[in-house]
């Protein structure tokens, strides 16, 4: 599995990330046996980075993924998140504190490799989102409280909001990373997008970061599973997704994503879901992309395609001409 930068951090990331969330479902409501048996695949592949967030089933995810690393002696690198509640504003940094020590201890860990902020960043911060000022006068001086007392070795924010106030924090040096939507629905975190195109628009947010040496981890590689282009979900899975910065709902990024269906078959990629992966880890701004799953199956469809590689040019030439008819 090839390694990647995270930024300046100094860190080392596989390509390829392990998602403990809450839609595909595994690390919150899996047997703990697929779960063990899963994380167990991804070591043995190469995979060096599990995230994870006290969201993910109220911490049942970090317990989990706590617990298996544990069992498995494994030294891979752990990131968790704190999504700041409307009720604690008024003291942000003391809500940081207590929820990355709950955190620590469900994990039952003494540190973790990244710490991100988990609420969306915008230009006027209301409720439950935060300004970028909130965020460097409040969170980061948390954070870096946090970095100094050994309990957090880097620490990060969730790259959704407006464009502007996530390139502010990119430019501030303060943080080693962000999490940034990213798929072939909306290319938006790294490409600029023609008018008219149906999508939020990111402001080439990843290529802000690259610049300023900011990890990326793409999140939303494969829209929720729409990328799959079905509307089958798995028993275990989220039933109802909200899609981010996508389309009006689960069932409009499906039909967007059955647009791409030429590139199999046409014999670009062997599937929908290859093409989508392959074509977040194709970006030099990409340090790793997260894939959540279901089944021991689904991660190691996911790992086989991003073994691959990258797309080669004439596939991601392909993609372009298939995005630009989205455009009215």
């Amino acid at each position: 599995m090839q390694q990647r930068p995270l930024g300046r951090s100094g860190l080392n990331v596989s390509v390829l990330g392990f998602g403990c969330g809450a839609v595909g479902g595994l690390m919150v409501r899996g047997s703990a046996a697929e779960q063990e048996r899963t994380v167990a695949r991804a070591l043995e592949l190469g995979v060096t980075y599990f995230d994870t967030a006290a969201d993910y089933g109220a911490g049942v995810s970090e317990q989990n993924i706590g617990r298996i690393l544990r069992a498995l002696k494994s030294d891979a690198l752990v990131g968790t998140k704190i999504r700041v509640p409307d009720a604690e504003r008024g003291r942000i940094g003391a809500c940081i504190t207590a929820a990355l020590d709950a955190s620590l201890r469900r994990m039952g860990r003494e540190q973790v490799d990244l710490f991100q902020l988990h609420n969306p960043v915008t230009d006027a911060g209301a409720a439950p989102d935060l300004s970028a000022l909130a965020v460097l006068e409040e969170v980061v001086p948390a954070m870096q409280a946090l970095q100094r007392a050994g309990k957090t070795r880097h620490f990060g924010i969730t790259g959704i909001g407006d464009a502007v106030a996530l390139r502010t924090l990119a430019e501030s040096g303060a943080i080693a990373s962000a999490q940034v939507p990213y798929n072939l629905l909306n290319p938006s975190a790294d490409a600029a997008l023609p008018p008219g195109y149906p999508a939020h628009d990111f402001g080439q947010i990843m290529r802000h970061a690259k610049t300023h040496g900011v990890g990326v981890i793409g999140i939303r590689v494969l829209a929720a599973g729409t990328l799959s282009a079905s509307m089958e979900r798995h028993p275990i899975g989220m039933a109802d997704v909200a899609p981010i910065a996508s389309g009006a709902d689960y069932a409009e990024d499906v039909a967007r994503a059955r647009r791409f269906l030429p590139l199999v078959g046409e014999g670009h990629v062997g599937s929908l879901v290859e093409a989508a992966l392959r074509y977040a880890i194709s970006s030099d701004a990409m340090s790793t992309v997260l894939i959540g799953m279901s089944t021991y199956e689904q991660f190691e469809t996911a790992a086989q395609a991003v073994l691959k590689g990258p797309l080669p040019g004439p596939a991601l030439a392909r993609i372009a001409e298939l995005q630009r008819e989205f455009i009215a």
